[in-house]
């Protein structure tokens, strides 16, 4: 097996980015800003309600987004996640592989793939609807120890925490990444998930993680502090090194006491899906390329700050021609 920088575990979800109003999310009773978890039924009606706006799909879910931004940078990965054998399932292999990240999973013989619907207000805050179908399927049967083994950085998403199988897969991969001595990074994904699983994530915290993501939010939930300072500090007590994204103010990186934020760069966001996720990529590619911490949150604010001027969770162009001058 070929060696990789980032093995990736998460939900594979086909996503479907349609701009809407204000008064789109009101008729439909859809909570703003937040992700929410809907059955195939409410999907399927929510899709049929958009039918005739314009619509974006991308092979998706939080840590496929960032392994496919990490692709952009020129890093190389390799990703896990349970689809269908269905027409959605087939589009996810097929898109993920377009863009240079390794897809190797066997599809489930029934079962829908899993869906996420993205409404972007003019505001550019995402609000996320998904179905999560035979995604939740994934358990610890189907973690190859190979692809860890031959990879940098396990990379894990916290929304697999919410499920049995999945919460198997992400244990499976930590054992086998601390067995390998390969670093493990993590993503709260969401505050919501942060506040029903707070007391787990503290401990995974404190015995699995090397690296943690995580934006202001989250690391409220985690810390109960209030001040961006303060709570990254809670979080690097526990782990060796944090990233917190803090929105236009950029991000902030703690390692070995030394806390440092690093400005963002100032642009006009149309639509905030995929900051975070392509934040990580940034900072993954530079952790795998031996850039230091402050040049890792740079580049992770760039990528950032580019994904957030176009619709949907995917930057528009690659850019490791480009890092050197990025970085400094």
């Amino acid at each position: 097996m070929e060696n990789y920088d980032v093995f990736g575990l998460g939900n594979a979800l086909v996503d479907t980015v349609v701009s809407v109003d204000e008064a789109f999310l009101e008729a439909n009773k859809i909570t703003k800003g937040v992700m929410t978890l809907v059955d195939a039924k409410s999907q399927k009606r929510l899709l049929n309600n958009l039918e005739t706006k314009k619509k974006e799909l991308r092979s998706g879910g939080s840590a496929a987004n960032t392994m496919v931004a990490l692709a952009h940078c020129g890093g190389t990965g390799i990703y896990t996640g349970k689809v269908s054998a269905d027409i959605n399932g087939i589009f996810y292999k097929d898109d993920m592989i377009r863009t240079g990240i390794h897809f190797e999973v066997e599809p489930a013989k029934t079962g829908d793939t899993g869906t996420c619907v993205v409404l972007i207000t003019p505001d550019a805050e995402r609000t996320m609807l998904t179905h999560l179908g035979i995604s939740t399927g994934l358990s610890g049967i189907d973690i190859d120890p190979e692809k860890i083994k031959f990879s940098q950085i396990a990379y894990i998403e916290g929304y697999l925490w919410d499920g049995d199988g999945t919460k198997e897969a992400s244990i499976r991969t930590m054992e086998y990444a601390k067995q390998f001595k390969k670093k493990i990074a993590y993503t709260y994904s969401d505050p919501f998930c942060v506040s029903r699983s707070r007391d787990e994530f503290l401990k995974l915290t404190k015995e699995y993680f090397d690296i943690v993501f995580c934006n202001f939010e989250e690391a409220k939930a985690m810390s109960e502090k209030e001040n961006p300072e303060d709570a990254v500090r809670f979080l690097g007590e526990l782990c060796s090194t944090v990233f917190m994204t803090h929105g236009k103010e950029g991000a902030y990186y703690f390692h070995e006491g030394e806390i440092k934020k690093v400005e963002g760069f100032p642009v006009k966001a149309i639509d905030t899906v995929g900051a975070g996720d392509c934040f990580a990529a940034g900072a993954l590619y530079g952790l795998t390329h031996h850039l230091n911490l402050e040049k890792c949150c740079r580049l992770g604010n760039y990528l950032a700050s580019k994904v957030v001027q176009v619709v949907g969770p995917r930057l528009d162009e690659p850019i490791k021609e480009n890092i050197k001058k990025i970085v400094g």
